[in-house]
């Protein structure tokens, strides 16, 4: 073959790769306006959840959900994992034998991860939850990745009960995905709190992390919280004391990544009044939402931050069912910057739901924030928190739902909405049902949420605006043995990315 015809090929070559990619027109370029973005299903998505409990009376139950999505990839699978396993050093060759030649025993239980070598729970196809048991606290954190069919919305949800000892109750977090920059408004030092940062690397090259406390007069020192190693595949929990000398009773903790990415949250336990899981609070903003204050919480504590150089003056609204008012002698709160401000609401929900909505009272200042909420009194009380958190966009996915003990919240704090909610077939055998609810300007419900028809073992919510102004939510599960309660926030489950709409363009081979 002649150096011509090579030529011929390449050129041949090249025009075909450039009119394979679609370019995208510019008004300058074809006179017109660009097209609207299309909303795509993703195609992967990993997940991260932390070591469960180290109490010995533990019992925890994952769930995994996979809403059906429309226009999703076929086939694929969802996987969880104790973390480190998913290491390409996990200690073996690659012919299946130890690194000493000894045979791999795939049968050995992994820290309590796995039961007899099988992962803690295997995901149904998508629309069925599917469970998993673990008990004791040796449970590790567990990574998950799930592709095709499986990745649009793939959710996780850990509960754990523990029956006594510091933070007896009812903990819960949905599994999150790995990022760089978390915030952490709650969080304590003080006696009687035993507050943990969990760090779970779930890629095969570290991460170095810094963890800075910062208190009512700004920040507090703590320099064995600088430039942390967390080893490729490794989970680490990290007690905050350890970390400072100071204890204050309100901190805000941020987690900033310098390299890598992690997944992380923080265990919140106290010694009279149970405890929970504190999840990263939305990004700074200007005006905030913390939907879903249980109607009988009987005291509720804002802690709020301010990251930026701006101090911030924050109106304080509850939204109520009936629309948005203002607690008395609570109207406003001035967050200093660099500093972090409380306020205690009391039982501000007066025995109806709520939400609390943050509005600058002038210029925006960003800020953090997250609810500390109590139900019960005296020796009778449980804790959970209500970080600020984003709407819920297109879609979002609760899981480990039971027939009793779940409350769907749902808030419109700046227009009427309309919300389809759709509760997916049990665990073990049920048939779905679609409910779909009015929600006024400025209001906050407790829905009678859909349940599945002959309903065996858990379900999934999946909740999705119709039209109107942006929907926020949260759910709380509780127990028969009350108060024990835990509240998770529903952002968006990012099963869906905007793709721009795109179309081949010969004359960029003219530029």
């Amino acid at each position: 073959m002649n150096r011509t015809t090579l030529s011929l090929f390449a050129g041949t070559a090249a025009l075909a790769a450039v009119t394979a990619f679609a370019a995208v027109d510019s008004p300058s370029a074809s006179g017109a306006a660009p097209e609207t973005a299309a909303r795509q299903p993703v195609q992967r998505t990993g997940l991260v959840c932390p070591a469960p409990s180290t109490s010995d009376l533990a019992e925890t139950t994952y769930t995994s959900f996979t809403p059906v999505t429309k226009g999703a990839a076929s086939g694929g699978r969802a996987r969880l994992q104790a973390a480190g396993e998913q290491s390409s050093d996990d200690g073996s060759g690659a012919d299946g034998k130890e690194k000493d030649g000894k045979e791999k025993d795939d049968t050995k239980k992994k820290g309590g991860g796995e039961k007899d070598g099988q992962p803690v729970l295997t995901p149904k196809a998508p629309g069925t939850p599917a469970t998993g048991d673990t008990s004791g606290g040796d449970t590790p954190a567990l990574v998950g990745t799930a592709d095709g069919s499986f990745a649009p919305g793939w959710t996780v949800q850990e509960t754990t009960e523990v029956s006594a000892g510091t933070g007896r109750g009812l903990l819960g977090v949905t599994c999150t995905g790995a990022d760089t920059d978390f915030w952490f408004p709650g969080a304590s030092t003080a006696a009687g709190r035993t507050d943990y940062v969990h760090l779970t690397n779930p890629d095969d090259s570290a991460a170095v992390v810094d963890i800075e406390l910062y208190g009512k007069d700004g920040a507090v020192k703590a320099p064995l919280g600088e430039n942390l190693t967390v080893d490729p595949g490794a989970s680490e929990a990290l007690l905050l004391p350890t970390l400072t000398e100071e204890r204050q009773a309100d901190l805000t903790v941020h987690v900033s990544v310098r390299s890598g990415r992690v997944g992380a949250a923080v265990q919140a336990l106290d010694d009279k009044a149970g405890g929970d899981w504190l999840a990263p609070a939305a990004d700074p903003a200007g005006s905030l939402v913390l939907p879903g204050i249980p109607k009988d919480a009987t005291a509720v504590r804002l802690t709020a931050f301010a990251p930026g150089d701006d101090d911030a003056d924050l109106k304080i609204r509850l939204a109520s069912p009936d629309g948005l008012i203002t607690p008395a002698g609570n109207e406003t709160v001035h967050v200093k910057s660099g500093m972090t401000t409380t306020v205690d609401l009391g039982d501000v929900t007066r025995g109806e739901p709520g939400s609390l909505v943050l509005t600058p009272t002038d210029q925006a200042a960003p800020v953090v924030a997250a609810l500390q909420v109590v139900r019960g009194k005296g020796d009778k009380r449980e804790t959970a928190f209500i970080p600020a958190t984003a709407p819920v966009g297109t879609r979002a996915t609760s899981a480990g739902n039971g027939a009793k003990g779940t409350t769907l919240a749902l808030t419109a704090p700046e227009g009427t909405a309309t919300v389809k909610v759709t509760a997916s077939a049990g665990s073990e055998g049920g048939t779905p049902a679609t409910k779909t609810y009015t929600l006024k300007s400025g209001t906050t419900q407790d829905v009678d949420a859909p349940v599945p028809t002959g309903l065996k073992g858990t379900y999934a919510l999946t909740v999705e605006p119709v039209s109107g102004g942006p929907v926020y939510a949260s759910r709380t599960l509780t127990t028969a043995d009350t108060p024990a309660f835990t509240v998770q926030t529903l952002p968006s489950d990012h099963g869906l990315v905007s793709v721009p709409r795109t179309r081949e363009d010969l004359s960029i081979l003219q530029k």
